[in-house]
C-alpha cells in the first residue's frame, strides 16, 4: 500500500470515528487527508470500496497494538493481555475501536460490510479460540469452557464493553477490570 492510500485511509479512521459511518463522504474525506476527491476514487473506487479498505486498515492497526503481546509469556498470559489491549485510552486504540464500533454498526443496514466483517471478526475469534486451546493444553485440570464458545463469548464482551465505554456507561478500568473476571470464568483460576 502506498504511503497516499495510507494516509487517505488514516484519515477515513479519523473521519469514521469521529462523525460516524454516515459522516464518511468522499469530499469531506478528501479535506481531512489533504488530497483531492479525485486521488480517493483512484485509490479506492468509491465510498464503499473506502469502508472495506478502512475496515482492513482498522484490523491491521489492532494486530500491530495487539501483537506487542510477549511471545514468550504462556498462552493465557498472552491471551488476557491481547484482549486487554482492546481497552485502552491510547488515542489510536480508542479511535480504532471507536470506528470498529461503527462500521460493525453499520453492517446492520449495509450488505457491502457484512462479509468483510465476518471475516475479521471469525479471524479475530480464531485467534482467540487458538490461544484458549494453548492455555488449556498446558493445564492440567479439566477445561472449562469449549474453546470456540469461550472465544465468541470473550470477543463479543470485548466489544460490548468497548461500546460502554466509548459511550460513557463505565469507565475503561471497569471495563477492563470485567473482562479480567470474564477470563478467568472462562479459563478457570491461575
Amino acid at each position: 500500500m502506498s504511503d497516499r492510500q495510507t494516509q487517505i485511509l488514516e484519515a477515513a479512521v479519523r473521519v469514521i470515528a469521529q462523525s460516524g459511518v454516515r459522516g464518511l463522504r468522499v469530499e469531506k474525506l478528501a479535506a481531512e487527508a489533504g488530497v483531492s476527491t479525485a486521488l480517493i476514487y483512484y485509490h479506492f473506487r468509491d465510498r464503499d470500496g473506502v469502508l472495506r479498505r478502512a475496515l482492513e486498515h482498522i484490523n491491521a492497526r489492532a494486530e500491530r497494538y495487539t501483537g506487542e503481546v510477549d511471545a514468550g509469556a504462556d498462552p493465557r498470559s498472552r491471551l488476557e493481555r491481547m484482549l486487554l489491549l482492546e481497552l485502552q485510552s491510547a488515542p489510536e486504540v480508542r479511535e480504532n475501536s471507536i470506528a470498529w464500533g461503527e462500521l460493525r454498526a453499520s453492517a446492520v443496514f449495509s450488505e457491502d460490510l457484512r462479509d468483510p466483517l465476518r471475516s475479521t471478526t471469525r479471524a479475530w475469534v480464531g485467534d482467540v479460540e487458538s490461544l484458549i486451546r494453548q492455555a488449556q493444553s498446558e493445564d492440567l485440570a479439566d477445561p472449562v469452557a469449549e474453546p470456540a464458545d469461550a472465544a465468541e463469548r470473550l470477543t463479543a464482551l470485548v466489544e460490548g464493553l468497548s461500546g460502554r465505554w466509548h459511550s460513557g456507561s463505565i469507565a475503561v478500568e471497569r471495563a477492563r477490570d470485567l473482562l479480567a473476571g470474564a477470563i478467568a470464568v472462562e479459563l478457570g483460576p491461575r
